[in-house]
């Protein structure tokens, strides 16, 4: 009956902020994992599900719910702003946060946390040298890096939006990255860059600013000076069309043809023994349409050799 009592109350209801603090003393030498959830939304009885099974399979985690808007002071203390969000203790510290209903990005980061074992919340300096080389080698990832919540298709709050939006717009080429999917990011990029807000944006490695700063340079028509611009359509086609001496254009790739003419001419080139590169018109519109007028043949697939179009299926048969 004992058992069947602990499995039962294998996640804790947490009603007030005392009793969360007094959690966090208690569970201090495991991993504590707690759910800012609300019952209007129905994403957060799913992940309460989910919490419920891992909190079977990981005895030595202590699982936790809070009700967002029912305890405030703690929601507000650690900038809960949606639910679900899943925060991560362990010494009484925060060290991890997961925002959304991602069930399997739960499981690994709890399977993560709990295995890497108790550790004291100072000590050694190491990882934090760590934390600022990995953010020098994000904000350098690529010429333009923009740091925001969500990703470009799929923005996760106003500001990230606009962002991406102005961006676009100039026909900006950048790269991105989700500060959702990494907390000790997330944290530490603030304090590394002195911005305490999202999204940043950065050229060649150094912060350019937040929304506001961009918004200024568009006006005064720096933007386009200051950001790499994407390469002009007909340029990207020309190098892509030379990426290999054999070039095909087709639906799908080498290992999955998605259309029957494609599947027909890498038959073909495969029993010639011919060296060649693949590109996926599916996945990229631009090059789908651009590459019709550019090379003014309608249909795919397309066979390049030197950068000249050869033709299509039937003049390779």
């Amino acid at each position: 009956a004992a058992g069947a009592a602990e499995a039962a109350a294998a996640v804790v209801e947490v009603g007030s902020a005392q009793h969360f603090e007094e959690l966090l003393r208690l569970r201090a030498q495991s991993l504590l994992v707690v759910h800012f959830w609300a019952p209007w939304a129905p994403q957060c009885a799913q992940m309460n599900d989910v919490m419920a099974e891992l909190a079977k399979e990981q005895p030595r985690v202590s699982f936790v719910k809070l009700e967002a808007e029912a305890v405030p002071e703690v929601s507000e203390k650690y900038e809960i702003s949606s639910v679900p969000t899943f925060l991560f203790f362990k010494n009484s510290q925060k060290i991890d946060r997961l925002d959304g209903a991602h069930a399997p990005e739960l499981t690994k980061k709890v399977q993560r946390h709990a295995s890497s074992g108790s550790f004291p919340p100072s000590g050694n300096e190491h990882p934090r040298e760590d934390l600022s080389l990995r953010l020098k080698k994000l904000t350098h990832a690529a010429p333009c890096m923009l740091f925001m919540k969500g990703t470009p298709q799929e923005p996760r709050c106003g500001f990230s939006k606009q962002m991406v939006e102005i961006l676009n717009k100039h026909n900006i080429q950048f790269s991105s990255f989700d500060i959702f999917s990494d907390e000790e990011v997330r944290q530490g990029l603030k304090t590394y860059s002195n911005w305490p807000t999202y999204p940043q944006l950065y050229v060649s490695g150094e912060l350019i600013g937040g929304l506001d700063v961009i918004k200024e340079l568009e006006a005064s028509d720096e933007l386009d000076t200051i950001c790499p611009k994407a390469p002009k359509l007909e340029e990207r086609l020309k190098v892509l069309t030379n990426k290999a001496s054999v070039m095909l254009f087709m639906k799908g790739n080498k290992q999955e043809a998605k259309c029957g003419f494609s599947k027909q001419i890498l038959e073909i080139l495969n029993s010639t023994g011919v060296e060649y590169e693949t590109f996926d018109i599916l996945e990229d519109e631009e090059v789908r349409q651009g590459l019709k007028t550019y090379s003014n043949w309608p249909t795919y697939p397309q066979l390049y050799v030197k950068g000249e179009l050869v033709g299509g299926l039937d003049i390779v048969k």
